[in-house]
């Protein structure tokens, strides 16, 4: 199916930029996205914006030439995607301390960040030996692709990322030299805050991925990619591959985890409820409100509208 046949635009976005005051930003920039028919999350904090919406072609037009109206945001990039139908179900606008959670204020990803490595040169660097290659992403995400040969740090938030350098830096400078590092991420974003983290632990050979992942799949020809499986998106796709198109994992609404189709066939997985990743975790209490949550939303498609409580479990920032 190509772009044409496709009616709803997606825009993954962020920008970090100093905003003195988010709170008033943050009433003007849902009314734009409401009155354009635009839905997704939002992220506003005193760094910067960050998020994912989705909408018609024009509509997304609106709310990306209101974002670059604000201060620090005239030049935001975006990943663009397309979808067949809404990947979101309502639109939210939140207030943060931080618009990707590191849980280290003093970073400052404008000021000090690593080299940006555009998609066509990133295979030369991470092919090089000499290189260390870490994916920052959480477990999850890991799990179902990442660049080949890439260290995975087996985190489940991105606030577990500092420690988990600390642990592995001694490892990296036992080489007697200045390690090289590259990073990579979803969209970019994690990047900028992991990168700026290392720079301040004194290492300056830092690189990272821009356009993350998304800009990799999109721009590198596959037969020329040394990326393996699919990337996890935070939308109702679920994964993408070569080209942005939509992968075959479906999304398990209890904790979260990407399934393949082997996964939706164990008699562990009940839509909505659990799978095999975390039955045995949850409790019988949690599962009959689980069931009830789905069955709500089974209604509400069937009427026509959106449930409140079915949409895709929030990671944005994260």
């Amino acid at each position: 199916m190509t772009k044409a046949n496709l009616p709803y635009r997606i825009a993954a976005l962020y920008q970090f930029t100093p905003f003195e005051d988010i709170a008033a930003i943050q009433g003007p920039l849902l009314d734009c996205c409401n009155e354009h028919g635009i839905k997704g999350t939002l992220l506003l904090a005193r760094e910067g914006i960050n998020g994912t919406i989705a909408g018609t072609p024009d509509g997304i037009d609106a709310v990306l030439a209101h974002i670059r109206a604000l201060p620090g945001c005239a030049n935001i990039e975006f990943k663009e995607s397309w979808a067949l139908e809404m990947p979101f179900y309502r639109m939210k606008v939140r207030l943060k301390k931080e618009i990707v959670t590191m849980g280290q204020p003093d970073i400052d990803p404008v000021s000090d960040v690593g080299t940006y490595v555009t998609p066509d040169e990133w295979n030369a660097l991470i092919e090089d030996p000499d290189t260390i290659l870490i994916d920052t992403r959480n477990d999850y995400e890991v799990a179902i692709g990442t660049f080949k040969g890439a260290i995975d740090p087996h985190t489940k938030s991105f606030r577990e990322f500092p420690e988990w350098f600390q642990q592995q830096r001694a490892e990296f400078e036992a080489q007697g030299k200045q390690p090289k590092i590259a990073m990579f991420c979803t969209g970019g974003i994690r990047c900028e805050k992991a990168t700026a983290y290392v720079k301040s632990q004194g290492l300056d050979e830092v690189y990272h991925l821009k356009g993350g992942i998304l800009a990799y799949l999109e721009h590198v020809p596959e037969e020329k990619s040394i990326w393996e499986g699919d990337c996890f998106v935070f939308d109702e796709r679920v994964s993408v591959t070569h080209g942005l198109h939509a992968g075959d994992y479906t999304l398990c609404r209890a904790c979260r985890m990407p399934l393949t189709e082997e996964e939706t066939a164990s008699e562990l997985f009940v839509e909505g409820v659990s799978c095999p990743h975390c039955h045995a975790e949850k409790s019988e209490e949690q599962r009959q409100r689980y069931a009830e949550r789905q069955k709500q939303a089974k209604l509400a498609r069937a009427r026509g509208v959106s449930h409140i409580g079915s949409g895709l479990p929030e990671k944005a920032d994260d």
